[in-house]
């Protein structure tokens, strides 16, 4: 290693430790996603559906608004929702279902004065782990509205563990929004044996009015896949000259990730103005990809640009990861590093 590279900040040297309270502090929108508002998602004529999203979603809040407003009676419960408590957002990656679900969050909070929380499906699964269940019930259960983005069920596990927690916030009068690639009647499909936890995956369905929204990842519209890499030297010099920014092998960081739980990874990266990787190449490792899976999604949350040498994002996954039980959740991944990568780019 070079005496400029011992200089250079590192991922590799980052292990925060992050109190469980902080996790329940952070469960708002990513700062990618802190301006956004149902007025400023446009919506593709070629996919009427995506209009009516916007059209369901801001009357979802505001029921969700209604039914937060002062209630006589100071130990009156919330009054139960007519049909399903929940709105849920069916459609492929790159569409806006992020986009409108922080645009529900910020129509409730930001605008009308109500409260809410926002994580994805793992940052909550995270919660329940670092706070234990009772407790996270208790953390969750005073907002009017509770936002799940990247619905997905992993194992029966997190089958269990989420249908138990999302009754008990529907009995307590939470309401409830969710985005995910799948239709929650097929969450686990080809991850694990989903029949022998069917009443469980119905349960969770049963929650949740769906709501399709249709169309191209917006990532990709007029734009290559993926850019082409950088050259060793020039990821190293856009790390040496930017402040802030990483300078790490892409082996040492996949190997870092291991050590540090994923509810970490946000404040891993949160101080970081650009992650600088040398040496991509491809992974062949299912638990390895998982792993980069939730470093992209808290990249992108955080609108990180990503300065890469090595194999191209879209040659990121074997054929056999992205062919698998995880597919959709490769694609995101490969969808978003492309995007942040492409963004890194322009720093050289």
């Amino acid at each position: 290693m070079t005496g400029s590279q011992m200089r250079l900040d590192s991922l590799a040297d980052r292990n925060p430790r992050v109190p469980p309270q902080q996790l329940v502090a952070e469960l708002v929108p990513p700062p990618r996603f802190s301006d956004v508002r149902f007025s400023t998602y446009v919506p593709s004529p070629d996919h009427p559906s995506q209009a009516e999203a916007v059209a369901g979603m801001s009357a979802f809040g505001e029921s969700v608004l209604k039914g937060a407003a002062p209630r006589r009676g100071l130990f009156k419960r919330r009054a139960a929702p007519a049909g399903p408590p929940g709105m849920y957002l069916d459609g492929g990656f790159g569409v806006g279902k992020t986009h409108l679900l922080s645009s529900l969050y910020h129509q409730v909070v930001t605008e009308g004065g109500g409260t809410a929380a926002y994580g994805t499906f793992v940052e909550y699964t995270n919660l329940v782990g670092a706070l234990g269940f009772l407790p996270a019930v208790e953390a969750l259960a005073p907002h009017h509205l509770v936002c799940i983005d990247e619905f997905e069920l992993d194992d029966p596990g997190d089958t269990v563990l989420m249908s138990r927690l999302m009754r008990e916030l529907v009995d307590r009068g939470v309401r409830l929004a969710a985005t995910s690639n799948t239709l929650p009647g097929a969450l686990g499909e080809g991850r694990f044996a989903a029949q022998d936890f069917q009443r469980e995956i119905q349960a969770l369905a049963g929650q949740f009015a769906v709501q399709r929204v249709d169309g191209e990842d917006y990532r990709h519209r007029g734009l290559p896949a993926a850019p082409a890499p950088l050259d060793d030297a020039a990821v190293e010099r856009v790390a040496a000259g930017r402040d802030g920014a990483t300078f790490d092998d892409f082996s040492t960081v996949l190997a870092h990730l291991a050590e540090v739980h994923p509810s970490r990874y946000g404040a891993m990266v949160g101080s970081t103005s650009a992650v600088c990787l040398r040496a991509v190449s491809t992974v062949t490792d299912q638990m390895v990809g998982l792993r980069l899976v939730v470093l992209a999604d808290r990249l992108y949350d955080r609108d990180i640009p990503v300065v890469a040498s090595g194999v191209p994002f879209d040659a990121v996954f074997t054929d056999e990861l992205l062919n698998g039980g995880y597919r959709k959740k490769y694609l995101r991944a490969v969808s978003r590093l492309s995007a942040l990568a492409r963004d890194g780019a322009q720093l050289a």
